[in-house]
């Protein structure tokens, strides 16, 4: 199993950071390597917290894989977790988080994930720092695209 937690100040607020993170159905419009994304069951667990499954599809040069997630954002909580349903992983779960800061807000990503395809593995495990890295960027870019540049 890989772990990896990362963190970033962006000057943002939390709240507009947690929208955006939590928006999955636009992913495939700024995330080049989700191919396609689709939401369903989605339900109202409390006032501020709701839950839906996502159906994934990623590729990245040759390799292309699909599974599907159980999504919770929670509000007041300012966080949205990942965790998975099926695919080829034996586990993958996420967190994002968003605390204010002096700055904006302290941006964390905490991921776990264990493949079960070796090819996949090696390939991710080969590229993992660099995926999550840039992964963090593209969100960072977004937020630019969304709210604009805060310096």
């Amino acid at each position: 199993m890989t772990k990896l937690r990362l963190e970033r100040d962006l000057p943002y607020q939390p709240v507009q950071l947690w929208e955006m993170v939590g928006d999955v159905e636009r992913y495939p419009e700024f995330i080049p390597w989700i191919k396609s994304l689709r939401a369903y069951n989605r339900g109202q667990l409390e006032d501020d917290i709701v839950r839906f499954d996502a159906d994934v599809a990623v590729g990245f040069k040759l390799l292309s894989e699909r599974f599907s997630t159980r999504v919770t954002r929670a509000a007041a909580a300012l966080l949205v977790d990942f965790d998975l349903i099926r695919g080829p992983f034996r586990q993958l779960k996420g967190r994002w988080t968003f605390t204010p800061s002096p700055t904006g807000t302290t941006v964390a990503f905490d991921l776990d994930i264990d493949i079960n395809n070796p090819l996949l593995d090696a390939v991710f495990k080969a590229n993992f720092n660099l995926a999550v890295s840039k992964l963090l960027a593209i969100f960072e870019s977004r937020a630019r695209q969304l709210y604009g540049a805060r310096r």
